[in-house]
Parts: C-alpha cells; structure tokens; sequence
C-alpha cells in the first residue's frame, strides 16, 4: 500500500511531538545541572549526569525516524511538499542543537565534585545568567511547539543579555583574583560554567533560527547590527 502524502503529516506530526518532548527533556537537565552546582550537591550532579542518557537514546530514535520518512517517501514515489520537507529536515537539525545542548549541560553537572571541594558560594550573577539561558530554552521548545516565530524571535533577542552576563562575571572575576577575594581554580570553574551555559544559548538561538525559517520560510542571522531577517529564497 503505498502511503499517502496525508500519512507523512501524521508522521511528522508525531516526530515534531516528541521532539517538543526532547526539548523539554534537555531544559529540565539543564536546570538540574545548574542546582546541583550551586547546592554543591554530587548525588544530584551524577543524576543530571545519568539523564543524558535519556537524551542520547531519543536522539537517536527522532534522526531514525526522520531518515525513515524521508526514505519511505522517496521508496513510495511520493512527492513531498515543500512544507514537508522543509519540516522534516528542521527535526533533524534541531534534534542535532539539543543533544548538543544536553552535553554542555552535562558538562556544567560534572564541575559539581570540584565546586564542593572548593566550598565557596557561585555568585548571584551566575545563577542570573542560568537562569536566562534556561528561560531561552523554554521559549525556543515552545515556538517550536506552537510555530509561534514571535517567540522566536524574542529568544534570539535574550541571547545579547546572555553574553553580558558572562561578560560582567568574568571582570568580576578578574577583580576578585587581582584583590585575592577569589582563588585561580575557583575562577577557572565559573569561567568554564558561563562558558557552557553561552555554548547552550548559542545552541538555543540556532533552534530559534530553524522554527522562523520553517514557520515563515525566512532566515536570520546574526551580525554586529543584531539580528537580520535575509531574503526569503527563491522557489
């Protein structure tokens, strides 16, 4: 039997839906990394740590399942339709920005042990900007969600408040470690975590990128004006 272009959209339906469960998979382990480095807590940390577990596994089901579509059609002699397509191959790319999302949130759970050892309190600045990338996170998963490019839109916009804060923390760093408030490898950790949750936003306002591009079939980019929306592509 050979599958109508309406069955594709049923299965891309049920795709798009689990990766709206991925995204909220990798914004819950995000958010628990960041409470297991600032409670100092390693049992936490090692749970976080185990949750991409969970990621990785989906990862690998969304991609197969995409691959899988598109295969069928093409063994099918169906033609998709350009919304289509185009949706199908925004899964794949988003799937590919939230695994890596997953990993530096990963990374952020795995600076829990040496944090604990050092004993000494994240700055205030810190918890801010995690708590702005995680923000960003859940506005990209329901755009995406919702095909809602206004909210994309808005995420992209966070990203230039994300990367003042990792500005501002590590001058205050600097500061610090010239007055001997703050030691080398407890600046080193905060350097490394304000690194991550920038690598996460980035990740963030790619996915952002993807649903204004699948939505409206425009596409941004970033430069140092800000957020340019290019001509839509021809076709």
């Amino acid at each position: 039997m050979t599958e109508q272009p309406g069955d594709y959209d049923q299965r891309l339906a049920q795709l798009n839906s689990t990766l709206v469960q991925q995204g909220e998979r990798v914004t819950e382990l995000f958010e628990a990394a960041c409470d297991a480095v600032f409670t100092m807590d390693v049992a936490a940390a090692r749970a976080a740590v185990d949750a991409d577990d969970a990621v990785d596994r989906v990862d690998i089901e969304i991609e197969q399942q995409a691959i899988a579509i598109l295969t069928d059609a093409t063994h099918a002699g169906t033609c998709l339709s350009v919304v289509q397509f185009r949706r199908a191959l925004t899964i794949v790319k988003i799937n590919n920005e939230l695994e890596r999302a997953a990993d530096s949130a990963t990374a952020i759970a795995e600076q829990t042990p040496t944090l604990a050892e050092i004993g000494q309190q994240l700055p205030d600045t810190l918890r801010v900007l995690t708590n702005s990338v995680a923000g960003i996170l859940r506005d990209v998963t329901r755009s995406f969600d919702r095909d809602d490019p206004r909210l994309a839109k808005l995420a992209l916009d966070a990203e230039d408040t994300v990367e003042a804060f990792k500005s501002q923390l590590l001058l205050d760093a600097e500061r610090a470690i010239a007055l001997a408030e703050m030691g080398v490898d407890f600046a080193f950790a905060i350097h490394e975590l304000a690194s991550q949750c920038e690598r996460i936003a980035d990740h963030a306002t790619n996915i952002a990128e993807q649903v204004i591009y699948v939505t409206t079939g425009s596409i941004v980019r970033h430069t140092d004006a800000g957020w340019v929306e290019l001509p839509k592509p021809s076709g």
